[in-house]
């Protein structure tokens, strides 16, 4: 799990192994993420785009960058929150993640981004 607060919105991500997708034996692991993304601060935000850095237990990184989250670029008003799902297939059994959420505060032209910090994906009982 990973949580992170940058100037009002909290990020929270929460990872799990998805074994009826994945096969070991072809080296195909797919993680899936719920993201709660909350706005605990005074000021009406949208979420514009978004950046992940993937990196796979073998070293290799790919980054993804891309319009809003799973189709939306939610506006997110002081009190509310945002929730999604979505996956990421890894060709190793153990991988992290992190990135962050460009966000625009409604009424101005002032852009920032809200950092999500790292998370593991593993497969259960792979790092014991």
């Amino acid at each position: 799990m990973s949580e992170t607060l940058t100037r009002g919105i909290r990020i929270i991500v929460q990872p799990r192994y998805v074994a009826e997708q994945s096969d070991p034996t072809t080296h195909q692991y797919l993680f899936a993420y719920h993201i709660t993304i909350r706005n605990e601060g005074e000021e009406t935000v949208q979420l514009l785009s978004r950046h992940w850095v993937i990196t796979a237990g073998d070293g290799k990184i790919e980054e993804v960058r891309g319009p809003g989250v799973v189709g939306y670029q939610p506006v997110l008003r002081p009190g509310e929150e945002f929730q999604y799902t979505s996956g990421c297939p890894l060709t190793t059994p153990v991988g992290t993640m992190h990135g962050e959420f460009n966000m625009v505060v409604q009424g101005s032209d002032e852009k920032f981004d809200a950092r999500i910090s790292p998370f593991r994906l593993a497969v259960p009982g792979v790092l014991n």
